[in-house]
């Protein structure tokens, strides 16, 4: 009989490592295999909850929140930094802001001009930073009278000529733009521009934040009865009581380390927003319900558009002035 192969010969040490690396790639194969199926079960999960929480609220939470921080990130580095910065930041919402409302308004069959109103909401920045209270109404007015006399002469033009009623409501749907956009959205500029205004006006930020995210979380964990179901579906009293909460306490703290007031300063404080803010929020809704649209666009994913994220911000903005104004 042929004597066995030697096992300590190169042919049998070649083969048995063949064999170990066959066996190490069925093995990472199987590990591979296992992972995949193991990423797209989680997936699957995600994307499930992802999409009961879209239903239930009506956003993207992912993308609202990357998009939430990125903003987030803008506003607090031009205010913490340099406050003239937010000049810039504060310009290129107000572009964005305005004409995309003014895109949807034509949507609807308004001729809104786009120039004069991505013109105007530029001018207010710079006229609320450096001249404060009568460069803000001056601009304001002048804006007013611009957009409209632009308005008017388009009616020279044969193809862009309507009756005597479409155009009264052409003009009134440019003032409200101005009025929504620029004039509320200014009194942040102007309060920024107050000596310490940097820390109000990031203060009622943050809480405008704090609000929307404490009506959210709590309207998603409990939310049953609609608060305004004609308006915004999707809003509750569990909602808008876990705002309540959050506002108070958050207008608290905020007053107490960052304004250096009184606790019942913040309490106001966050009183005021919490109503300022609910109100912007019901107020877009109703913009959006009468246009017959679910965003007032599509620019931000997870947003909508800018207004759908500022809608809260620009009342918020006024009475962040005033109590500025009282307390400050």
């Amino acid at each position: 009989m042929p004597d066995a192969p030697d096992a300590s010969t190169p042919t049998a040490k070649k083969r048995r490592g063949v064999i170990r690396r066959r066996e190490f790639e069925a093995l990472a194969q199987a590990k591979r295999e296992e992972l995949r199926a193991q990423v797209a079960v989680t997936r699957a999960h995600i994307d499930a909850t992802n999409e009961k929480i879209e239903a239930r609220t009506g956003r993207n939470l992912p993308l609202a929140i990357l998009f939430g921080l990125v903003l987030g990130v803008c506003m607090l580095l031009s205010l913490v930094l340099v406050k003239s910065l937010f000049m810039v930041v504060a310009a290129g919402l107000m572009i964005f802001t305005a004409l995309e409302l003014a895109s949807a308004l034509r949507f609807s069959g308004r001729a809104i001009p786009r120039i004069p109103t991505v013109i105007t909401a530029v001018a207010v920045v710079p006229a609320a930073f450096y001249l404060q209270d009568a460069g803000k109404w001056l601009v304001f007015i002048a804006s007013l009278a611009f957009v409209a006399a632009w308005r008017a002469l388009e009616q020279l033009s044969p193809a862009r000529r309507t009756n005597a009623a479409e155009l009264w409501r052409d003009l009134g749907a440019g003032t409200l733009i101005q009025a929504y956009v620029p004039f509320l959205g200014g009194f942040a500029v102007l309060l920024t521009a107050h000596p310490g205004g940097e820390w109000w006006t990031l203060a009622f930020l943050l809480l405008v934040i704090v609000t929307d995210t404490g009506a959210y979380a709590s309207g998603l964990l409990f939310g049953k009865h609609p608060m305004a179901p004609r308006i915004s579906p999707k809003k509750t009293w569990e909602g808008f009581a876990g705002s309540a909460l959050v506002a108070l306490v958050g207008g608290a703290i905020l007053a107490v380390f960052m304004l250096k007031q009184d606790v019942w300063v913040g309490l106001i404080f966050g009183a005021t927003i919490l109503v300022t803010a609910t109100v912007g929020d019901l107020t877009e809704s109703l913009i959006k319900r009468d246009l017959g649209i679910k965003d007032i666009s599509t620019w931000l994913p997870g947003h909508g558009g800018f207004l759908d994220r500022l809608d809260s911000v620009l009342p918020s903005a006024v009475a962040a002035y005033a109590l500025y104004l009282i307390f400050a």
